[in-house]
């Protein structure tokens, strides 16, 4: 019995010391995820405060009605219907659902666009292409392609075209903001923001199969002078992406992180093109039912 109480405080205390690491959802360090997070804070105060009442009503009936001295032959008249208790237990819900779906809808709006404190700034497109099991960044105007990380300026919207090269899997950078669907054959939009420098983990956040969750990458949010910096050393160091290079990085699997001073745009476009991917691997000669018999 000693041993299960120990084992039981125990799991407790690992419960609590693992909240005391802050949350990344929690911990924004953009807009984009700041509008989210107060979304969330939002939910959970009026849910806090409906679970409040609710304990409350049940406290009073609990102690109000409870069984007495001299009320044990006690019958309560009986009721049938009543006006004022339909009107009220259906409009506190419409009320509920009306004050989570204002502020939900409203903000999935606003961040449908750049975010207002830098709405004047041109964003910075980065075409975001998943693949089983890794991560394309291509930069279309800077013509830099970057395998499983990506670099951005703080400070200025993020403007990410998203689309896949085979499953449906979904870009998802916590401290920046929330996810969006990466799907084969189609183009999804998602506006994002450092408002400082720092390294933020990115993931996919859709499962895909045996190599998800590896699925990661890094985003390195620089000073636009260090962006750029980088961006020069890049087109000068950086070999070219080949058409061969790029469709054998399409077979499924784990690849470390690469960089280009071209991008994969000028052979292929996912969003336009969902046949692409299958045929380069019927040609490469890959087998799925191969692959998981291993």
């Amino acid at each position: 019995m000693r041993i299960f109480k120990a084992f039981v405080l125990a799991s407790f205390l690992l419960v609590f010391l693992s909240g005391c690491s802050a949350l990344p959802v929690l911990d924004p360090k953009g807009p984009v995820g700041e509008a989210q997070k107060d979304l969330i804070f939002w939910s959970i105060a009026l849910m806090l405060f409906i679970v409040a009442v609710v304990f409350a009503l049940f406290t009073f009936m609990v102690v109000r009605y409870r069984e007495r001295p001299g009320y044990e032959t006690h019958e309560p008249e009986e009721m049938e219907g009543n006006t004022w208790l339909e009107l009220l237990w259906t409009g506190v819900p419409v009320i509920i659902v009306v004050l989570l779906a204002v502020p939900t809808v409203n903000t999935i709006y606003q961040l449908e666009e750049p975010p207002s404190s830098t709405k004047e700034k041109e964003p910075l497109v980065i075409h975001a292409t998943s693949a089983d099991w890794k991560w394309f960044f291509s930069y279309p105007e800077q013509g830099i392609e970057t395998v499983n990380y990506l670099h951005i300026p703080e400070d200025r919207p993020i403007l990410f075209k998203l689309t896949s090269a085979d499953s449906m899997a979904a870009l998802w950078i916590p401290r920046l903001g929330g996810q969006e669907y990466n799907m084969n054959g189609m183009r999804t939009e998602l506006f994002l923001q450092a408002d400082e420098p720092g390294v933020y983990n990115g993931r996919n956040a859709n499962f895909t199969g045996r190599g998800f969750t590896e699925q990661t990458f890094k985003v390195y949010a620089q000073k636009p002078e260090e962006f750029q910096q980088w961006v020069d050393k890049t087109l000068e160091k950086a070999p070219k992406l080949t058409k061969d290079k790029y469709d054998h990085m399409l077979l499924p699997g784990h690849v470390e992180r690469q960089t280009f001073s071209s991008t994969h745009l000028q052979y292929v476009d996912h969003a336009k093109n969902a046949e692409y991917t299958v045929n380069v691997r019927e040609r490469l000669g890959y087998d799925p039912e191969e692959e998981s018999s291993h």
